[in-house]
């Protein structure tokens, strides 16, 4: 773990630590002490221990996944300036992860590692960095989190940003999602729906929904429903997918700006949803701050409903921030293979069998979750699709060491590899480079040359997993 890290983790959560015990020393009561709890700074966080082991049910699972979010763009991860005390809150809640990862240094191909569990370039339509065009998608034939947990008794959703590909010939509903609520592409109008290539993109199903209002309340609303089902004894999988803080930068009131980007989409712009002349700190910190509020009514909602205690909640990112992301002292950002493209926020609870206020440094990534969670709902992975994560439930359950593994990542024209404290990566330069993460996260200090035989393992290494995965189409 690094001095920054450690640093981080005493500046997020130990204020309210001295708040509490003040209140208890002049004689406030036990609401005004809870209050102070509550406060987003949070109680003081210990390292992760499992907890005695405590019969519980299988839990149903929300993932909920944040669009192109930062590693640091929560208070929680230190965040100076945007405040997010629901997600803050989940954190003092469950298990907060420092040293955890994107599959992808992109929307789609991180959403392909998920779904399915495998490295994206284990499937055609994972080659694309990110989907663009009806070409490419997700083979309903291939094994996915929601099919498995279908076929072992789940009810199974997703709402939000699919982005793994488009209809007629891919869709949620075809790959193991009971239903389907939300948009197909990569980035849509908030106002309008209106997608990349000017297509109208908020669907029910398979089919177009009509709803003009700001995307991020419609989703919340269907999430917070679907929640609050009674799923007749069943349990299930809820795939959250915000499409905030994603450009373009629109947050909820911003009519005007979205009639001017629905303007150039309509006159021909192709560019328009990038909106790369609009934007700024302080609106990316409202659409931060916003999805942080929609967590909190999801949450409110689960909670109400009685099932909390035995609901996995999993919060994370699809890939490093963009633009406007705070990701200090991350180097790069969304694309690149450095931190600040794969590192990202990564938060756990299940008050069931999970202790709350506790910070893990174990390297995870995405298909680590498709592997644990299959593993807590007590299905198996199809054999003849074999995962690329491995299952945290001993971790997390019995206190069992996570296995020793590399994490590996491939876009086209960078390499990453990490074993360890160690990584290697090779950017756009075709340089081969070194870095200790645990003494220089900001990876400014190449050991390549002090450390050839390491670095050439660890190639190496990178290398065999390569050969075993499709080439990028010419």
């Amino acid at each position: 773990m690094s001095s920054y890290e450690n640093e981080l983790s005493r500046r997020a959560f130990t204020g309210a630590v001295g708040v509490t015990a003040a209140a208890a020393a002049v004689g406030l009561g036990a609401t005004s002490a809870q209050a102070a709890e509550d406060r987003p700074e949070g109680p003081a966080e210990r390292e992760f221990r499992a907890s005695r082991s405590r019969p519980s049910r299988r839990p149903n699972v929300l993932f909920i996944l944040g669009d192109d979010l930062g590693w640091a763009d929560l208070s929680a991860y230190g965040s100076p300036h945007i405040e997010t005390p629901n997600l803050d809150r989940l954190a003092r809640q469950g298990v907060r992860f420092t040293d955890a990862y994107s599959g992808s240094a992109t929307c789609s191909p991180t959403r392909f590692s998920l779904y399915t569990g495998r490295y994206p370039a284990r499937t055609r339509g994972g080659l694309a960095e990110p989907i663009a065009d009806k070409s490419a998608g997700l083979e309903p034939t291939h094994p996915t989190l929601a099919s498995l947990l279908k076929a072992s008794g789940y009810a199974t959703a997703l709402i939000g940003k699919w982005h793994a590909g488009y209809l007629p010939d891919y869709s949620p509903t075809k790959s193991g999602w009971d239903e389907f609520f939300g948009n197909f592409g990569g980035a849509l109008e908030y106002y309008s729906k209106l997608g990349l290539g000017g297509e109208y993109d908020l669907y029910e199903g398979d089919a177009e929904y009509k709803d003009l209002r700001y995307y991020t309340r419609i989703i919340t609303e269907r999430a917070s429903e679907y929640v609050s089902r009674d799923h007749h004894g069943r349990p299930w999988l809820l795939n959250l997918n915000f499409t905030t803080p994603h450009w373009p930068w629109i947050a909820d009131g911003d009519t005007a700006e979205s009639a001017e980007i629905v303007r150039r989409i309509k006159a021909g712009d192709g560019r328009a949803l990038w909106h790369q002349d609009g934007g700024s700190v302080e609106k990316y910190k409202q659409m931060v701050e916003d999805l942080d509020r929609s967590v909190g009514k999801v949450l409110a909602a689960l909670k109400r409903s009685g099932q909390e205690e035995h609901t996995v909640v999993v919060f994370s990112s699809d890939n490093g921030g963009e633009r406007f992301s705070y990701n200090w002292p991350l180097s790069g950002n969304k694309a690149s293979l450095q931190e600040g493209g794969i590192r990202v926020p990564n938060i756990v609870r299940w008050p069931a069998r999970l202790d709350g206020g506790q910070v893990s440094h174990v390297p995870v990534f995405s298909p680590d979750w498709t592997a644990t969670l299959l593993e807590l709902a007590g299905a198996r992975p199809h054999p003849a699709y074999p995962l690329d994560g491995v299952s945290l439930a001993g971790y997390l359950l019995r206190g069992e060491k996570v296995a020793q593994r590399d994490l590996f990542w491939r876009v086209r024209g960078e390499r990453a590899l990490r074993r360890g404290d160690w990584k290697y990566y090779r950017g756009r330069t075709g340089r081969d480079q070194l870095f200790n993460l645990a003494g220089d996260i900001r990876e400014q200090a190449d050991k390549a040359a002090v450390e050839p035989a390491r670095l050439a393992e660890l190639r190496g290494a990178w290398e065999a997993v390569d050969a075993g995965l499709l080439p990028y189409p010419a």
